[in-house]
């Protein structure tokens, strides 16, 4: 397993692709680093024995310990213990780990390519679990590239007036394919070791160009990262460990590239897209239910601090207000268990988390994260988007009158009711609280996505049959189901 210092001497080494600012930079430019802040985090910890039990699995394909983020989960309690991994890693990092986007990656190719196989007697499986075996040795991290430009919503793949809006393969050689098009809102590209391409939605026949799914490094021939950064405004003195961290988000280009026949997971078997894509997406959405909860911890904690800096702690519609936040965060995360305790085994051995569950999950901390931030505002007030600068907290004429009447409640010190309301100002009126709020809503696919999982997955037919049956519609109620383990029933 890697270390954070080995991790950044290996993106040292990297090809330099990645555009921001109208030139071209490296990965050690300080607008990346917040981000690569939060991934070195998942390096360090695995070394830690309070952590390792947790950080940690036994690699099902080599035996050999390995980060749990390289890991395919065995059954529900590598299910569980991701989820909470995600959760601890996202506290410390106040807010998204990012890292999960390849490790839900790998887990949908393990099931997909060997399905593919089972059908078209194709090699996917073994090209796949040799590439595993080079992702857990290396303990690499990677960027997730499932959802494509699009252009007109309102047309299919090959519908487009331009073939490239959506990736699309130009040629099938012997040795590899050829590739053009674009992904964006694509999280951690310019700090992944490696690049992992899936569809982004069910395909046709005619669409069967865009049926493809790929892995290569980040810095591979002909692929250009034109990236957008989000970090908080850099700490002068009153250093805090949220203002180090950021994410980046990239429109990875692929101009004609070539993609070695080793690397490649899916080659027009346009009847697997959909389920590629929703493996990938449903996976994902088990991952926020632990990610998502510790961003509600983070608020729910920020909001208690500072009432208690206000002295208004014990107030009645705080302690409400707190407990709203608390309530959303533990359902969904409740809702990731039970998506893992009602999960299954694939025909790869992948024990797959239950899709109802998760997007259940998934979906209630979409909805709540604006109420949530709107908690925050009216308890901590307007000082959090009117604060002064830091410098003036330590000029010499202006520092003594803010610390005179900065104060509020008279057992915390002006430093640290600094340090409150900066952390609140990060957290809720800054370029990174914007990104976590639309990333609440529109992370791991838009909430339509959602619905259309639930109502494709939902047994809806057996409950308008206990409705048939009350209304005297049905004479009879077969409730033989509902004994099974099966949710919905």
């Amino acid at each position: 397993m890697r270390t954070p210092e080995k991790y950044m001497s290996d993106l040292e080494k990297m090809r330099d692709n990645v555009y921001m600012g109208g030139e071209l930079v490296k990965r050690t430019d300080p607008r990346i680093r917040p981000g690569i802040n939060v991934m070195s985090v998942t390096f360090d910890l695995p070394h830690n024995p309070d952590y390792e039990i947790l950080m940690t699995a036994k690699s099902h394909s080599t035996d050999e310990k390995i980060n749990r983020f390289t890991h395919i989960p065995q059954n529900v309690d590598d299910l569980l213990k991701k989820q909470k991994m995600i959760r601890l890693y996202a506290q410390r990092c106040g807010g998204c780990i990012q890292r999960c986007m390849g490790l839900d990656a790998i887990v949908a190719l393990s099931i997909a390519t060997k399905e593919m196989d089972d059908e078209h007697k194709s090699e996917y499986y073994s090209r796949f679990i040799n590439y595993l075996k080079y992702f857990q040795e290396n303990d690499l991290c990677a960027a997730c590239a499932q959802t494509d430009v699009k252009g007109d919503r309102s047309k299919r793949p090959h519908e487009q007036e331009d073939p490239d809006l959506y990736l699309r393969i130009l040629e099938v050689r012997d040795d590899g394919i050829i590739v053009r098009g674009a992904k964006n809102c694509i999280t951690m590209a310019p700090y992944a070791d490696e690049i992992i391409v899936v569809p982004t939605r069910a395909m046709l026949e005619e669409d069967k160009d865009y049926a493809v799914s790929f892995a290569i490094p980040a810095d591979h021939e002909n692929v250009y990262l034109i990236n957008r950064s989000v970090w908080i405004r850099k700490r002068k003195k009153f250093r805090a460990p949220f203002a180090e961290m950021g994410v980046s988000d990239s429109f990875i280009v692929f101009d004609d590239t070539f993609i070695p026949k080793e690397r490649v997971f899916m080659c027009r078997e346009w009847k697997f897209a959909r389920r590629l894509a929703l493996l990938f997406a449903n996976s994902h959405r088990h991952s926020y239910t632990g990610c998502k909860p510790a961003v509600s911890d983070i608020l729910a904690g920020a909001t208690a601090l500072v009432a208690e800096y206000n002295g208004i702690e014990r107030a009645p519609h705080v302690r409400d207000k707190v407990s709203e936040i608390i309530g959303s965060a533990e359902l969904s995360y409740a809702a990731g268990i039970a998506s893992a305790v009602y999960g299954h085994k694939t025909s790869s051995g992948t024990f797959f988390p239950n899709p109802i569950f998760s997007n259940v999950g998934r979906r209630l901390m979409g909805e709540t994260i604006y109420h949530e931030y709107n908690i925050l505002t009216e308890i901590a007030g307007g000082l959090m988007v009117t604060l002064p600068f830091e410098d003036e907290f330590m000029t010499k004429k202006t520092k003594p009158f803010l610390n005179k009447y900065i104060k509020r409640n008279p057992e915390i010190s002006p430093e640290d009711m600094h340090r409150c309301f900066r952390f609140i100002e990060n957290l809720a009126a800054s370029e990174l609280a914007t990104w976590y709020q639309i990333a609440g809503v529109h992370g791991g696919g838009s909430p339509i996505m959602e619905t259309i999982v639930l109502m494709s997955e939902y047994d809806i037919e057996s409950k308008k049959d206990i409705a048939k049956y009350l209304a005297g519609i049905k004479k009879k109620l077969d409730q033989s189901k509902s004994l099974s383990e099966k949710p919905g029933f």
